[in-house]
């Protein structure tokens, strides 16, 4: 999770979230970017954050924990030169606060290993090459599609799901980007606005993005069809969070997901389906969002609820 800001007329920052900047791939036969090659890789990840979860998820759906090793920062990131960063701290069970494999304390690291000049944005999820030390990509997009359609040979699952089927990419595509622009991203612009005019336009346009995913799921039980798809991925990442942290934290409280029927039960028929939940850790969810965004919340107090048990209960989505 990393942003850059930009200033609007009134001089003030308004959310938006920086590019990813490395993007190598790594496909099969070497063919763009680098070959695929199990051990070779460390994925460094925060359970806070949603663009990571992506990731973790698939890597988890496809049985691929033994071919990338997962290493999980500490939920709260550490101010380091006056900037929030991802970091191993003894308290998230790194010995010395540093990474067990790759040795660093913060991400940045991996990320200057690279590319000494780098004077971006640093984001998880980071796919790190353990023999160098050297950042591969922080791009979570073709991340997950990667490890979905290039580490076939690698994958242990025994039943694995198409998450990119030919025949809907191209729905698939244009829906990820509508969900991306409208619901992923724009729970950040109304938790991070600026000002009051500013909110108002996110928090319009995710409940009326949202009020048609609703009827969308009316009749369907996923977003393109019976069977779950990449673009469910990316929707279901922010879905989990949007009680925990979004409705009260980021203020887009004109519903709850409790309140939407279709959305609810989608996002507890997901949850219930094997692989999903394994991935979701609501400590590391609430702990990030409520002691990181001190400006939000002065005093780092975190929220009790809501019950993370009511995720359990029936969907009625069968």
């Amino acid at each position: 999770m990393s942003t850059e800001q930009q200033t609007g007329q009134t001089g003030r920052k308004e959310h938006v979230r920086a590019p990813q900047h490395f993007t190598t791939r790594l496909t099969s036969d070497g063919r763009e970017g680098r070959p695929v090659e199990a051990g070779r890789y460390r994925l460094v990840v925060s359970r806070a954050c949603p663009w990571a979860h992506r990731v973790v998820l698939v890597r988890e759906l496809f049985g691929l924990q033994d071919a990338i090793t997962l290493a999980v920062t500490d939920p709260v990131q550490e101010m380091i030169d006056g900037e929030y960063h991802w970091v191993f701290s003894e308290r998230n069970g790194d010995p010395d606060g540093r990474d067990a494999v790759l040795g660093i304390h913060a991400l940045r690291e991996a990320y200057l290993a690279a590319e000494p000049d780098y004077t971006g944005g640093v984001s998880v999820p980071g796919l790190v090459d353990t023999r160098t030390g050297h950042l591969v990509s922080n791009d979570f997009e073709n991340l997950t599609l990667d490890l979905a359609t290039e580490w076939k040979d690698l994958q242990t699952a025994t039943e694995v799901p198409d998450l990119y089927p030919e025949h809907l990419r191209a729905e698939i595509d244009a829906l990820n980007a509508v969900v991306y622009d409208e619901v992923n991203v724009q729970v950040y612009r109304a938790g991070f606005a600026p000002t009051q005019e500013v909110y108002d336009r996110a928090v319009v346009s995710l409940f009326h993005r949202l009020d048609r995913l609703e009827e969308r799921l009316r009749e369907q039980r996923f977003l393109l069809g019976a069977e779950y798809t990449e673009a469910d991925l990316r929707l279901w990442t922010t879905l989990v969070r949007f009680d925990m942290v979004y409705h009260g934290h980021f203020k887009c409280n004109v519903r709850k997901l409790t309140e939407y029927p279709a959305l609810w039960g989608y996002t507890r028929d997901l949850y219930q389906t094997p692989g999903f939940a394994e991935t979701v850790d609501f400590d590391h969810i609430k702990r990030h969002y409520y002691a990181t965004h001190e400006h939000l919340n002065p005093t780092r107090i975190v929220a009790i609820g809501p019950d993370p048990e009511i995720f359990l209960t029936p969907h009625g989505r069968g």
